[in-house]
Parts: C-alpha cells; structure tokens; sequence
C-alpha cells in the first residue's frame, strides 16, 4: 500500500494543555492527534505541526501534516478524529497534500494575533481569550513602534531567555522578517484591542514579549524612540514583561499555492 501524507487544519482552546508539542509534564495537542490516528490507522503516527504554540496557547488555524499507509479517505479523518478528541480540539479540515509537504517547512508565513482589553473589569467570560491589561491605552502611541517592526531585525530582545543554544553556529540566528504589524479595536467594544503580527518565523514568547513591550508604550510608559532602543539593544532585559498567554491566536499559517 502506498505512503500518503494528509493535511490537517486544527483549531483548539490552548486552555489547560502544555501546548501544541509533545511534553512530559501535561497533555499537548500533538500527544492527542497522534494517540488518535494511532487508533484510526492502526499503525505509529508522528504529527508534525506548523508551530510550537506555548501553554494556554490558542490557535484558530494551525496546520499539521501526518503520514500514513491508511487506504481511507481524507476528508473522512476529519469526522474520525472529531469523534475522539476533546471539544476543546477541532479538525477543521482534513485533505491529501504532497509527500513532501511538511507543516513547519513548508511555511512561507504566519499571522498572529494578540487580544487584550484595557477596561477596568474585565467579564469573566473573556478572561481565558483576552488578557486583562488595565490602562488608559493609546493606539496611536502604539502606531510607529508597529512600524520599526517591518522588515528584517534581530528579534533577540523579544525572544524567551534560554530558548535558544547561541553557541551554534550558522542559521539565522534571532533574525526574522515581519510584513505586518498592526493594532486595532474592535468599534462595537469599547477598549477591546488586537495586535496582529505577520512574519516568516516566529521567536519562542517573541510575540507575548511584543505585546507586553507594546502594552507599555500604548500606556504611556514607553516612547517609540526608546522602543527602537530596545529593538536595537538584541538584550531581553531592556523589553517589557511577557504579555499572558491567554491571550495569543495563531490565526493563519500560509503556503505557496
């Protein structure tokens, strides 16, 4: 029987999971794909995922491949895997791809978003998907820090400490290219915000440390001139807090057509 590899589009509440990969210490929605095609295919399953979303980490459309000597169709995955996993984990989608179509590798973007309210009480209802940042908030304070952001830089003063082994050589190192940054409200809201960030790669907490930076400048605390400062500094320590994980989407992952 032939190999196929099969496309997966998954969307899931990252609430009370260690994250998208594999851990030892709690449950991953890798860990809950794969035990479930295990069961479907009757053969070892190895998902492989478009990113490493942290815990508590949401995600509306993230892309996962998976490859299997299974004769049935794809789009019946999609019905056999809802039927097992939690409602929290949803396959949105399920399709035959390229043997040589890889969710990470193949890549070429991927947009996240960042929702957070600046409002005094916040509705526990939201307090899972929006983080709580109490604030007077200014967007347009936020605006031309966004704009720094375009194009290549060394993300080094956003990126989670310890992440990374720096005595490797060769690779890119901290540098990754963003092609949008964006902040805007939500008008039937009020102090409802998103910052929404597009980029060929992503650094470990690069965007929760984006947003608590930019949090501070929306508030006053921080000018855009300091914020290039900081950008420029490639040291975690002069950057703001990270921003909860609750309130962090990964929205789209694109690909060449």
């Amino acid at each position: 029987m032939n190999q196929r590899n099969i496309r997966l589009r998954v969307a899931y509440d990252g609430t009370g999971f260690c994250g998208w990969q594999r851990q030892k210490n709690g449950m991953s929605i890798q860990e809950l794909l794969e035990a479930a095609l295990a069961r479907i295919t009757k053969e070892p399953v190895e998902v492989s995922g478009a990113g490493r979303t942290d815990a508590g980490v949401h995600a509306e459309a993230m892309t996962a491949n998976f490859h299997t000597n299974a004769a049935m169709p794809a789009a019946a995955f999609q019905k056999a895997l809802n039927s097992m996993l939690p409602k929290a984990v949803r396959v949105v989608a399920a399709a035959e791809a390229a043997l040589d179509f890889h969710a990470r590798f193949s890549a070429i973007s991927k947009t996240y978003r960042y929702d957070f309210f600046t409002g005094a009480v916040q509705r526990p209802a939201e307090r899972l998907y929006r983080t709580h940042a109490p604030c007077v908030f200014m967007p347009e304070h936020v605006r031309p820090c966004l704009e720094l952001l375009l194009g290549s830089h060394d993300f080094s003063s956003f990126e989670a400490v310890g992440t990374r082994d720096r005595s490797k050589t060769g690779g890119r190192g901290a540098v990754r290219t963003i092609f949008r940054a964006e902040c805007t409200a939500d008008p039937a809201r009020p102090e409802h915000f998103s910052f929404r960030f597009t980029g060929d790669g992503f650094l470990r907490c690069m965007v929760r440390n984006l947003a608590g930076t930019l949090i501070w400048a929306g508030a006053g605390k921080l000018s855009c001139e300091q914020f290039a400062a900081i950008l420029a500094a490639q040291d975690r320590k002069q950057a703001g807090p990270t921003a909860p994980a609750c309130g962090l989407f990964l929205e789209q992952v694109n690909y060449p057509e």
